[in-house]
């Protein structure tokens, strides 16, 4: 059965309900503008000063299914992150709606967070202690039991390459990609339905990179969750996405699986496309151009 099909499934927390067939996530023409001031003063203190308009999220709309692997694929600058915060109730919408199975991200925002857990780039950890001692207490905050936690933890850090005396290694002696594999870890412990990770293989080498893509699709096939990633990389998506949409300057300019979306440009060659050749079809530049361009 494919990933994108509407099936009835169990509710997958006690105690919340789900309407059959409710998908696990829905954007609804949602936008955010970002203001800045800029200028130039004149001598008086406090002259004039001008207002800078930014859109990073242009009536995006989505709806994705439960048990779907869902990328949001494009340059950095152009929304992605903050479509993730959206998602996760850290910032509210400017217009339109999101709802995360059923459940408005402003009006119910306590179930939402029973339900998500996110994963960014500048995850943060109390630098002095171990993994083993931040996830401790994370899990301590979700009222997950110690001792089956700590279980939980260490299989947890082993799948993702960590051995025993980086479990117990202060955090701030660590590297940055060590650090976003611990980052993945606290996310995976509480077993989220909906998990939302915000380029979770940046500053990770190849081999650790597989190591989280495949335990990814664990996540997916053991735990029933339902996974939205966002990525520049073009090879990621592909190997671990069910359907991806392509963003540019804030919109959605493609979206569908990947064998789909390479349909959308033929070569004159004959070979198949890459990503790579689908978001310069369609955007007019590659990715690497893209990101030069939105870099202040």
């Amino acid at each position: 059965m494919s990933a994108t099909a509407t099936v009835s499934r169990p509710n997958p927390i006690p105690g919340v309900s789900f309407e059959p067939g409710t998908p696990a996530l829905l954007v609804d023409e949602v936008s955010k503008v970002f203001s800045s001031r800029t200028g130039v003063f004149t001598r008086m203190r406090g002259g004039p000063k001008f207002s800078k308009r930014v859109v990073a999220v242009d009536h995006i709309s989505l709806r994705i299914e439960r048990g779907e692997i869902f990328g949001v694929l494009g340059p950095n600058g152009t929304g992605k992150s903050t479509l993730i915060r959206l998602m996760s109730t850290l910032l509210a919408p400017d217009g339109g709606s999101i709802k995360v199975f059923g459940f408005d991200v402003v009006r119910d925002e306590a179930q939402v967070k029973r339900l998500i857990n996110r994963v960014s780039v500048e995850a943060s950890f109390f630098k002095k202690l171990s993994p083993m001692e931040n996830l401790i207490f994370g899990a301590r905050m979700y009222g997950l039991d110690g001792k089956e936690a700590r279980r939980e933890i260490v299989a947890i850090l082993k799948r993702l390459g960590l051995d025993d005396r980086s479990i117990w290694t202060p955090m701030e002696d660590m590297s940055r990609g060590m650090q976003q594999k611990v980052a993945i870890a606290r996310a995976f412990l509480t077993a989220p339905v909906l998990l939302l990770l915000d380029e979770p293989t940046t500053g990770l080498d190849p081999h650790s990179k597989r190591e989280v893509q495949a335990f990814v699709r664990e996540i997916r096939d053991a735990h029933d969750a339902t996974v939205l990633l966002t990525t520049h990389d073009m090879d990621e998506a592909q190997a671990l996405c069910d359907r991806i949409a392509i963003v540019d300057v804030g919109r959605i300019v493609a979206l569908g699986t990947p064998s789909e979306l390479k349909q959308l440009v033929p070569m004159p060659d004959g070979r198949e496309p890459t990503l790579e050749d689908v978001f310069l079809a369609l955007t007019g530049r590659t990715v690497e151009e893209a990101e030069r361009e939105e870099s202040p």
